[in-house]
């Protein structure tokens, strides 16, 4: 008995994780279309696929809650089926199976076409590129490359994504008008590597030239880079940011710890001395640039003193964006052979002391920028609030600019030149140089009969 009307075959996609499973979802929701099939996201439907992630603990404990969430539902006769894809799917398959074996059908994250199938789809070849996005409309993902082929010893990406494949330029550039067309104006370069892009194709690291033909479609006002990798980095890149207006002066650059010792057995390729010169270069190159970087604490063996170089470091660093992560002791990966010596509660107090002082770092920046003039792009309404970015900023992880929506309307999706009147730790409020005050709203006058 069906204790709720849901339309009858339609297929709701819900998505966890990161960006990478964001864009998975848009392919897999453009396939469907295609098929002319009745698919939405994260709303009611009568079928379900799940986008699993399985990076780290928290993630893995998510995405296994939502499958067993979905599965009740089933169970209830909300929904008649659940199929679960993604990561966690392509690393525990068999255990799955065998703990939630009400699951219709799992798959992995190369098996798009066997969860088409199930769904009563065909791949379609000639929607290369074609995706439903789920994103405001103003920027989207674009996924150039799959997989990894970096060693580090924390890391179960390449158990689930496997080696590193680059997509061809050119299929790219066609993604990228295509999204243009659809009013996308910035787009979000995502992969588990960018800076190894074009080896396996071109014989080459070879982001920069795509960088160059993606700033060349129309409709594009804003390119951002995100998840490059500090060892071989490209200095050609800088160039290209540099020299071309599109490029955002911006870049997401993980680099997890300073210690020598400890990246030599995070197996990242590179030492403290190493690390510290390409973030000088950086600098010197595009001062302007805004660096964004994640860090592990916690990890194997990390002792006091080893934490405490990290710490120093990044006042010293002053990055303008940063995440930290307690270490997650991941099966199958080179560090799992180590022991997990650093308590939980120090894990978590090493991250808190990481992140106040970022705080600081991110108050004392934004402090600066009272009184200038950036330019931002307006994501969406909240409030009274219009929430908008600047090029330093990526989406849902960085600062944001609030604007007064009482006093000004502003559209979303459009660009505006703004003043910033005022800062927090991690967001400035600003009002528009140029923009159309509120209308007002006219009162109706009846006459009298």
């Amino acid at each position: 008995m069906r204790t709720k009307s849901i339309k009858k075959n339609r297929i709701n996609v819900v998505t966890l994780g990161c960006s990478k499973n964001v864009y998975d979802s848009e392919v897999l929701m453009g396939q469907l279309k295609g098929n002319n099939k009745d698919v939405v996201h994260e709303q009611d439907g009568n079928i379900v696929v799940i986008n699993t992630c399985g990076f780290i603990d928290n993630a893995k404990e998510e995405s296994v809650n939502t499958i067993l969430e979905f599965v009740e539902q089933k169970q209830q006769g909300e929904v008649d089926k659940v199929f679960v894809t993604g990561c966690l799917s392509e690393r525990y398959k068999p255990d799955l199976q065998k703990e939630i074996p009400d699951v219709d059908q799992y798959f992995g994250t190369t098996e798009l076409p066997g969860l088409l199938k199930a769904l009563e789809a065909d791949y379609k070849h000639e929607l290369l590129g074609e995706r439903l996005t789920t994103t405001p409309k103003n920027y989207a993902y674009l996924k150039i490359a799959e997989g990894c082929d970096r060693p580090c010893s924390f890391c179960a990406i390449p158990l689930m994504r496997g080696g590193h494949k680059s997509t061809p330029i050119e299929d790219l550039v066609t993604e990228a008008k295509n999204l243009a067309a659809n009013g996308v104006k910035e787009l979000i370069l995502i992969a588990q590597d960018l800076t190894y892009y074009g080896l396996d194709l071109y014989k080459k690291r070879n982001l920069a030239e795509l960088l160059e033909n993606l700033a060349k479609v129309e409709g594009i006002e804003w390119i951002r880079l995100h998840y490059a990798f500090p060892t071989g980095f490209p200095m050609d890149v800088l160039d290209v940011m540099k020299r071309e207006p599109k490029i955002c002066n911006y870049i997401d650059i993980p680099l997890q710890h300073i210690n020598t010792e400890l990246l030599k057995s995070m197996r990242r390729g590179t030492t403290s001395e190493k690390t510290t010169k390409l973030l000088k270069d950086f600098r010197k190159y595009v001062p302007e640039m805004a660096i964004r970087t994640t860090l592990i604490v916690g990890y194997p063996g990390e002792t006091q003193e080893q934490f405490e170089e990290m710490r120093d470091w990044v006042e010293e660093m002053r990055f303008e964006r940063l995440g930290c992560f307690t270490y997650s002791h991941e099966e199958n990966t080179h560090a799992y052979n180590l022991e997990d010596d650093v308590p939980q509660e120090v894990k978590q107090d090493r991250a808190n002391q990481i992140m106040e002082i970022q705080s600081q770092i991110s108050w004392e920046l934004n402090q600066q920028k009272i009184g200038q003039i950036f330019k931002v792009v307006i994501d969406r309404k909240e409030g009274n609030y219009f929430v908008g970015r600047t090029e330093f900023d990526s989406p849902d992880v960085d600062n944001e600019v609030l604007i007064d929506a009482t006093s000004v309307y502003l559209k979303t999706g459009e660009f505006y030149e703004v003043k910033v009147t005022d800062a927090a730790d991690f967001d400035l409020y600003a009002e528009p140089i140029h923009a159309a005050p509120k209308p007002q709203r006219k009162e109706l006058k009846v006459k009298s009969v």
